[in-house]
Formats: C-alpha cells, sequence, structure tokens
C-alpha cells in the first residue's frame, strides 16, 4: 500500500460515522400513548359517588379540567390516529379539549376501567387510604387489589386490560393511538409488560402520560408517568 493509499484509508475511517438515533416506531407497529384522567371530584363521608353499575363515577374535579386542558396542548401537535376512553365519565372529560382540537370522537373500551373495588367503592377507597385502614395497609403489603371484600383480582384486572388492548393494537396497526385509562390500569398494564411485581407502577398522577408498543406481537413499556406538561412554570409561563 503506497503512502497515498493508507492516507486514503484513514480518510474514509474518519468519515465513517454512527451517530445515536432518536427512538421511531417500527414499521406495522402500535404506539399507544395511556393518559391517566384528570383529578376528580373529592369524596365526601356518607355521600358516594354516582355509580355506573358497580363502580363509582364521579366528574372531574375543575382541577381536572385544568389538567385536562393542559394535556390537550401537549398532544394536539401529535400526529395521533384515533381517541380512546373508558365508560367512565372522568375519561370522557379529561378528553373532551383533546377530542375538539383534534376533530377526533373517541371510541369508548369498556373493559379499560378503572379496578373494581367491591364494597370500597364510590370514593370510600380515599377515605381508608388517608384513615390507613389495616386493610389498607395489607392490600399494599399483599399487593392484591382482592384483600378489598368483593374486589376484582389482579389477574382478572389485567387480563381485561390486556385484552382490550390487544383489539385496539389489532385495529390500527402502523398508528399512534391516545387512551385516558385509570390509575389502577397503567399499574397493571405496566407490571405485566415488564414482569414485575403488582403495583410496582402505582400512583400514576393524575393527566401523566405513560407510553407502551406492540410490536410484532410482543409489548413493550417506553414511558411511565411523564408530566413536564402539568409543571406549574409551563403553565404560567
Amino acid at each position: 500500500m503506497t503512502e497515498s493509499d493508507s492516507e486514503l484509508a484513514a480518510t474514509d475511517t474518519e468519515v465513517r460515522q454512527f451517530e445515536q438515533q432518536r427512538w421511531q416506531r417500527p414499521p406495522g407497529a402500535t404506539e399507544i400513548v395511556m393518559v391517566r384522567h384528570g383529578a376528580s371530584q373529592a369524596f365526601v363521608p356518607g355521600e358516594p359517588f354516582p355509580m355506573l353499575g358497580t363502580q363509582g363515577n364521579p366528574p372531574l374535579a375543575p382541577k381536572g379540567h385544568t389538567q385536562a386542558a393542559m394535556a390537550a396542548r401537549r398532544l394536539a401537535t401529535e400526529p395521533i390516529d384515533a381517541l380512546y376512553v373508558t365508560s367512565l365519565q372522568r375519561t370522557q372529560q379529561t378528553f373532551e379539549p383533546l377530542a375538539r382540537q383534534l376533530v377526533m370522537t373517541p371510541t369508548v373500551e369498556p373493559d379499560l376501567r378503572e379496578v373494581a373495588l367491591g364494597e370500597w367503592d364510590g370514593g370510600r377507597i380515599r377515605q381508608f387510604a388517608a384513615d390507613n385502614h389495616p386493610l389498607y395497609v395489607k392490600l399494599h403489603t399483599e399487593r392484591r387489589w382482592d384483600v378489598i371484600p368483593g374486589a376484582e383480582t389482579n389477574e382478572q384486572l389485567t387480563h381485561r386490560c390486556m385484552t382490550a388492548l390487544e383489539r385496539i393494537a389489532d385495529a390500527h396497526p402502523d398508528q399512534l393511538i391516545a387512551a385516558c385509562v385509570h390509575g389502577g390500569v397503567i399499574g397493571a398494564v405496566l407490571a405485566h409488560i415488564v414482569g414485575a411485581s403488582p403495583f410496582s407502577f402505582g400512583g400514576a398522577d393524575n393527566c401523566s402520560i405513560s407510553q407502551i408498543v406492540r410490536c410484532d406481537g410482543e409489548w413493550m413499556m417506553r414511558r411511565f408517568n411523564d408530566c413536564s406538561h402539568l409543571d406549574d412554570h409551563l403553565h404560567h409561563g
């Protein structure tokens, strides 16, 4: 190899670069942005929430409407192909601002409704949590919803939620979907997808964003509890 050949080889090596790239949804995959509903009406002892079947169905609180508007501002510029809500009104109210901006009608998916809480539904669980009720402590120690009398099991919750998400993914290959759901749903779905113990993803904030993707029949988690659009300085700036 001549000196000029060596210089050319070195130049070629220096020019060839492999930069890190931002993630892109694989062809054919379905990307689902799960938004927890905005803050709902406060529970007052002795005044249970209105019910839809056996589940509490409170409306959004004023703060929840504010959070919904902030979430809509965040998501309105995304290339969303469809919107989904649950049968409970707090999810439908949360997506009202986004649906108006996108000129879309959300589809109701009842199987993404919140975990059924049996005797503690209708808002009572909030009081028991605040009072550190022994059964509430046991619920978190054993990480089982059915510690509550009449409540849904972890397995029942996960099965119906994942079945609903599979239906959505089958209907929307190669698309971005936004679904307004519930904290218990987000927790169950993410724990299942990553193989974590139950309640590992509890406590998603109101109107936070979590993100999952199904590709070639497999689910992956991309994001949990993104609240950057809810920061005070963003709201007031």
